[in-house]
């Protein structure tokens, strides 16, 4: 197993020529950073077993019931733990070893994928079962977020943080196209070969992980005696730090308001006049327009303006939004979702970049749980909200009232976050008391 001790700290930066020449030495390496494809592969694994098994239990599930509320049913097995757990598992992420965490939190989900092998494979006609198991996986994903956005800056060096994080927000987007059209593919053999696959997929993630070493690991401050203050503690250092409020709280208004996934069956059907097939496109264009961006971004990281790209990244994905509210046109609607999702790639990997270096290593775990939290949360909201807009204006209105939204919160982040407009380069980010 490689080892995970530190490497030595970096010397100082002594002027504009040091800090780009720094970066840029550094940049050429990240593809041989030790352990990082690894990592990569590792969870690359992981979520191509998480996309096929959602896809494929919400199928089994509604076969067996043939209830709709089932499948309603399915999600909040899953989320209602995931919820509940999260802040604690930032705790635990925070206090003891991440790939440890990580390793455990992966081989619970392999043993609900088997648990679901053995139900499919009995043929069980009661889904109180898969419900339960499903619980169990929502238990076991509440630590997946927090420590797998966690762990990525002990993996790798600040100057490497942000292409990494592009890197593997690309990567994923793989899994999230590919994983869903699998597991239907997977299906049609029957549940159990699927969840055989998934199983499979879980303990390759182990063994890829085995592989990676902690390098970047820094030193741990004393904690709060209590779980109650150790909790608060992250909440109290997003607030006190406007450029991690700045990026949660945008990134939570911007889904709430600009998202239009909810809609897309509607305006395939009753706007753009397309059957399946046109909506599986528009739905995976907004996944196409983010991979293309991220491949480029793990390429070519963002160097200077950071903070004026990121609201213009989140402002150009309100106007794609909105060129495809009011477009009747298939292929316009297709290539704006392109470059909603591109947009949105880019404002995600500067947000988590930011995330990550404006926190200290003892502190990440805690403040992505509740970054999960609210991510969580701006997704579940967001589509309720396009739904009932939707349902109370009319499908264009609500389109159209989501995209006008993201630019007023554009224009009010940009007042209210003067910091968070102000970051030119990532390296200017440090944590407070650092």
């Amino acid at each position: 197993m490689p080892s995970d001790t530190p490497p030595p700290s970096n010397p100082s930066r002594s002027g504009q020529a040091t800090i780009d020449s720094s970066v840029d030495a550094v940049s050429a390496r990240v593809y041989r950073q030790p352990g990082f494809l690894a990592f990569l592969f590792s969870r690359l694994a992981a979520v191509f077993a998480m996309q096929i098994q959602a896809v494929v239990v919400a199928w089994q599930v509604y076969d067996i019931t043939r209830d709709p509320l089932s499948l309603a049913y399915v999600g909040l097995a899953q989320f209602l733990p995931m919820v509940v757990l999260l802040l604690p598992a930032g705790d635990l992420v925070d206090r003891f070893d991440r790939k440890r965490i990580l390793q455990a939190s992966w081989a619970l989900q392999a043993v609900c994928s088997g648990l679901l092998l053995w139900l499919s494979y009995t043929s069980s006609s009661d889904v109180t079962g898969y419900y339960a198991v499903l619980a169990l996986f929502g238990c076991a994903r509440a630590f997946t977020g927090p420590t797998l956005q966690s762990l990525l800056p002990q993996i790798v060096p600040r100057a490497q943080l942000a292409q990494a994080i592009a890197l593997n927000s690309a990567i994923m987007k793989i899994a999230v196209i590919g994983g869903p059209l699998l597991g239907g593919v997977l299906y049609a053999f029957g549940g159990s070969l699927a969840y055989a696959v998934c199983l499979g997929c879980f303990l390759l993630a182990l063994v890829l992980l085995w592989y990676v070493p902690v390098r970047y690991k820094q030193e741990a401050r004393p904690m709060e005696a209590t779980a109650w203050k150790r909790f608060t503690a992250g909440i109290g250092y997003i607030r006190a730090k406007p450029i991690i409020l700045g990026v949660i709280s945008l990134d939570l208004f911007a889904v709430l308001l600009g998202g239009v996934i909810a809609l897309l069956p509607i305006y395939a059907q009753e706007v753009l006049h397309v059957g399946p097939e046109g909506l599986g496109a528009l739905r995976s264009a907004i996944a196409v327009g983010a991979l293309l961006m991220g491949v480029y971004l793990g390429v070519r990281a963002i160097r200077r303006h950071v903070g004026w790209v990121m609201f213009a990244a989140v402002a150009v994905f309100g106007v794609a939004n909105l060129v495809f509210a009011l477009s009747e046109t298939f292929w316009l609607s297709l290539v704006a979702l392109v470059i909603a999702g591109a947009a949105d790639m880019i404002s995600v990997n500067i947000r988590l970049t930011l995330l990550q270096l404006a926190t200290p290593d003892d502190m990440r775990g805690r403040v992505n749980a509740v970054n999960m939290l609210f991510i969580g949360s701006s997704n579940e909201l967001g589509e309720f909200r396009a739904g009932t807009s939707a349902a109370w204006f009319g499908v264009v209105p609500a389109a159209v009232i989501g995209g006008v939204g993201t630019l007023a919160v554009v224009g009010l982040w940009l007042w209210g976050f003067a910091p968070l407009r102000r970051v030119d380069r990532f390296e200017e980010v440090e944590p407070a008391g650092r």
